[in-house]
């Protein structure tokens, strides 16, 4: 992979510009967060753009809001938007979400949010700001994507297992209900990660009920599995 770039099979994503590149996270992110039937998505976070022009290509009638807080990343990203396919089907917003408005509720908010919590920072100010959640805490990420989701909209966000009482505590604290975990093994018996979908929680009287999944990564010998090519497929050149 060139240091300033990734190409993928549809858009290439310039990243020399912004503090975190395009990585394993983001790509798993975008190739299997929900997107049937959604029309209006809202990609919190955006950085390069990677998951924003993702969702554009699997949900061929949405509409993607892509928002960055970060004015030299949002800048970038609108240049990968600009030089994609579905360049009138995004728009990058340059703003901290916190403070973001929309006029419309959104089927599918995402977001690869800052997962470092309480660690030592970066002496460079952007890749602090992409890297630690101080400026966009969970309650914070959770209760504002809360006020912008669709009554039947879904929630999607990629997070370290070690943060999982966090994301619950959030999502309680905001009325929302797991709707499924995907276990990310970077190889067998390796969790590191995993990906959520919260939707409303079901009126009174009514079990919430969620999914379980899991995909691994790497085989024993450190080859890429065949669930991760076929997930992946539609985007990497190789697969």
């Amino acid at each position: 992979m060139a240091k300033d770039h990734f190409r993928f099979k549809q858009f290439t994503v310039w990243h020399d510009r912004c503090a975190m590149k395009v990585g394993t996270d983001g790509v798993l992110l975008g190739a299997w967060a929900p997107v049937e039937g959604v029309k209006r998505v809202l990609d919190v976070g955006t950085g390069s753009g990677v998951i924003a022009l993702q969702i554009a290509q699997r949900a061929p009638h949405a509409r993607i809001i892509a928002v960055e807080i970060d004015p030299e990343a949002a800048r970038q990203a609108a240049s990968n938007v600009a030089a994609s396919p579905w360049a009138d089907r995004i728009q990058v917003a340059c703003a901290d979400f916190a403070h973001f408005l929309a006029e419309e509720p959104f089927d599918l908010i995402v977001s690869n949010p800052p997962y470092f919590v309480h660690s030592l920072h970066n002496p460079d100010a952007s890749r602090t700001q992409a890297r630690h959640n101080d400026s966009l805490p969970y309650d914070i990420l959770f209760r504002h994507a809360t006020t912008m989701l669709a009554p039947e909209g879904t929630f999607c966000l990629i997070a370290p297992t070690s943060l999982h009482l966090d994301m619950m505590g959030a999502a309680f604290d905001n009325h929302l209900g797991m709707a499924c975990i995907n276990h990310i093994f970077t190889k067998p018996g390796i969790c590191k990660r995993a990906i959520y979908s919260f939707k409303r929680k079901p009126p009174m009287g009514m079990l919430p009920v969620h999914r379980e999944e899991h995909i691994t990564i790497h085989d024993e010998k450190g080859n890429y599995t065949e669930e991760y090519r076929q997930l992946t497929a539609p985007f990497y050149l190789h697969f």
